[in-house]
């Protein structure tokens, strides 16, 4: 699987660069997020906008590890996504449930107000 990685100070903005996410990637996925809890900076913003489709199970776990990152004081954004995958999220009933934003520049807005919450709480 092939990312591009873009680290701020604090979050690392991950551009997945395959027009598919299948079943058969979600572990790669899964290793590939989950190693940024254990990094300085553990702030996630997930770019999708090359992604053309998406498998449910990989949706399933995207889920599952945007959850893990906010369980952990981390937050996990994702941006840009095309509207097939976004019409196709919320008709599995996944899109409500995921912390997404039209643009990247959003996106770091989030990272940042989620850090002052977690600063003040």
């Amino acid at each position: 699987m092939n990312f591009k990685i873009d680290t701020k100070e604090k979050m690392h903005v991950i551009t997945v660069e395959e027009p598919e996410l299948a079943a058969n990637m979600t572990v790669e996925l899964e290793k590939k997020l989950s190693s940024y809890l254990s990094e300085p900076v553990k702030n996630l913003v997930i770019n999708l906008e090359k992604v053309k489709r998406i498998d449910e199970n990989i949706a399933g776990a995207l889920v599952t590890i945007q959850q893990s990152f906010y369980d952990n004081s981390h937050s996990l954004v994702f941006c840009k996504l095309q509207p097939e995958v976004e019409s196709y999220l919320e008709s599995i009933e996944l899109l409500e449930v995921m912390n997404v934003t039209r643009t990247e520049s959003e996106a770091w807005d989030i990272v940042q107000m989620e850090e002052i919450e977690r600063e003040y709480l």
